[in-house]
């Protein structure tokens, strides 16, 4: 059996990287022929069958020393234990392979800083980056894994045109893509006439078009302009917002548009499939994603869904349910009112390799 190693700050079964952590640890005892370790700082709930855990802990506080601590603590571990493959999905120098699963920390910033108004509140935004000795650090990590790791896979071609522009002693075709796939016995299409019930379960209007989005981090969701958007929407048009950071300001926003009554804020909802099947649309209107993985669960249910040129995942959708300019409310709104009962708005050209038996063939294969 090969000994294999994860190395991931969380394990957890919350967050992007952090959900498809726990999933590939477990797909990979399940296999048999792996014997899987999962190297974190923490952990949140159980870990996945057959998966011994190393913890080293967060006894260093900030960003800085967070970053730090895990980067040198991962590295003792990984020259300690001799593992045969080391996978590193995030904050990490040496491995095998590493999973690109963010994208280059300077190109993020440029799509990202345009969720923020222009003039003081981008400027301030941007200096605040710039003078995190955490996000500095994290940005010369970043740097020594791609010059260091065996094998780099991204996790959308988004990010593997990023990476290759970001570092120029990379080429783009020497990194394979691997897209996340949801699992798809929890993410599938609902009965329409469990509707009302899943909506009064998350106390959301029982009647009228129901757009849902997700995320944690509004502003670079773009809630702020779905909001706006919500104004040239007909009043039948209500918004649900799964996550949570920030909702002040977001409310004070639709009050101050007279689309307060339209507007819930759900906070951390545990069961999405229900929430995306309640749904009439699904809409991801942010300025940066690698790959969300909000889109293929709700592709996955079934739900016609209209996301940004900004977000790797938007590969699996077609060119009308793609927006160029997430800052456009007007044209967003108009294609939520065009799609939201046309039925998927998946692309039936596109079947990249997805999901974890690649990366357990990668891991197999690797000498």
């Amino acid at each position: 059996m090969k000994r294999v190693a994860l190395m991931l700050p969380s394990l957890s079964r919350y967050g992007g990287a952090e959900q498809f952590g726990h999933r590939l640890a477990g797909y990979l005892a399940a296999c048999g022929d792996f014997d899987v370790t999962f190297v974190c700082a923490k952990q949140d709930g159980p870990a996945p069958e057959g998966v011994r855990v190393i913890r080293v802990g967060r006894p260093v506080p900030g960003k800085l020393g967070k970053t730090l601590w895990f980067a040198l603590a991962a590295e003792y571990v990984r020259r300690r234990e001799k593992f045969d493959v080391t996978v590193g999905l995030g904050n990490t120098v040496f491995q095998d392979v590493a999973r690109l699963s963010g994208g280059p920390t300077g190109l993020f910033w440029d799509h990202s800083i345009k969720a923020y108004d222009d003039g003081m509140p981008r400027a301030l935004k941007s200096l605040s980056r710039r003078l995190s000795p955490g996000k500095q650090l994290a940005r010369v990590i970043e740097r020594l894994q791609a010059r260091h790791t065996r094998l780099l896979v991204a996790n959308s071609h988004f990010v593997r045109d990023l990476t290759a522009q970001a570092f120029d002693f990379l080429d783009a075709a020497d990194i394979p893509v691997i897209y996340n796939q949801p699992d798809l016995d929890r993410f599938h299409p609902g009965d329409a006439t469990d509707k009302p019930d899943l909506r009064e379960r998350f106390g959301l209007p029982a009647q009228g078009d129901l757009v849902v989005t997700a995320g944690t981090n509004f502003r670079l969701k773009g809630v702020h302009i779905l909001i706006r958007a919500l104004v040239h929407l007909p009043s039948s048009f209500h918004l649900a917002v799964a996550g949570g950071r920030g909702s002040s300001e977001m409310l004070h926003l639709a009050e101050s548009l007279g689309v307060r009554d339209r507007v819930r804020f759900l906070g951390r909802v545990d069961d999405m499939p229900a929430l995306y099947q309640a749904a009439d649309i699904f809409v991801l209107n942010t300025f940066y994603d690698a790959c969300a993985n909000a889109v293929l669960e709700a592709l996955a249910c079934g739900l016609p869904v209209v996301s940004t040129a900004c977000n790797g995942s938007s590969a699996f959708l077609a060119p009308e349910a793609v927006l160029p300019d997430p800052a456009d409310h007007v044209r967003l709104a108009e294609r939520i009112k065009a799609l939201v009962h046309g039925g998927t708005t998946a692309r039936t050209d596109f079947n990249p390799p997805r999901g974890l038996a690649p990366y357990a063939d990668l891991i197999r294969n690797l000498a």
